[in-house]
């Protein structure tokens, strides 16, 4: 259910031309460094309609293990549920402003967005920057007060259909990496009809504990 955004901007330089790294050794280093990342911050934020994610924006904690606690606004049962969130031990709990907090039947939690995907280096933002098709360093460009390189290309609907659901075939895709730490800060999915999904990982590494809710 769930998953982020952030926004990007100072470009410095564009063009593998004007003495930026090749995009493909900076992808190798930014999937072997996120395979190391135990846990990170998230935001994900759809911009348009996509129908096969009904999330509209979450942002929360996540660990490697797909443990998840946040916000999160999404279409439920075709009710518009905007609250809070906690996964754990394979359950999903929502609370709404009012009321205390209920657990989501397993068969409705499976059709909603899975963030246990995106820290999964079989499945998520590892897998999807190592077989990033046709990569192009684009330019260097400030992303939350950190100097990342912007990467263009192309994801396989096989390799980004876990992280992004809805994905019917090949899709235009943008990440930043970051230069000092080499890890991914921010991905950019294009979808039919001008829509986008977009991720975002802010600190790294930071302690994370997730805990099924009382009451």
């Amino acid at each position: 259910m769930l998953l982020a955004v952030g926004l990007a901007a100072g470009c410095s330089s564009s063009g593998e031309d004007a003495g930026l790294p090749d995009a493909g050794q900076v992808l190798r280093e930014a999937s072997e460094a996120s395979k190391t990342i135990s846990s990170a911050h998230f935001t994900l934020k759809v911009n348009g309609s996509v129908p096969a994610i009904p999330v509209q924006d979450a942002e929360g904690d996540l660990t490697k293990a797909g443990e998840a606690k946040g916000t999160v606004k999404l279409t439920l049962m075709g009710n518009l549920f905007d609250g809070e969130f906690v996964l754990v031990d394979d359950g999903l709990f929502i609370k709404g402003p009012t009321g205390g907090w209920q657990q989501l039947p397993a068969a409705l939690t499976s059709s909603l967005y899975d963030p246990s995907a995106i820290l999964d280096p079989e499945r998520g933002v590892a897998k999807v920057l190592a077989s990033l098709k046709d990569p192009r360093t684009e330019a260097r460009e400030d992303v939350g007060g950190e100097s990342t390189l912007k990467i263009t290309g192309t994801a396989t609907q096989q390799d980004v259909s876990s992280l992004v659901p809805g994905v019917t075939g090949d899709v235009p895709m943008t990440v930043w990496i970051s230069e000092a730490t080499k890890r991914p800060v921010k991905a950019s999915v294009a979808m039919p009809g001008d829509a986008t999904v977009d991720l975002t990982l802010s600190d790294v590494d930071v302690p994370v504990t997730v805990t099924p809710p009382n009451g």
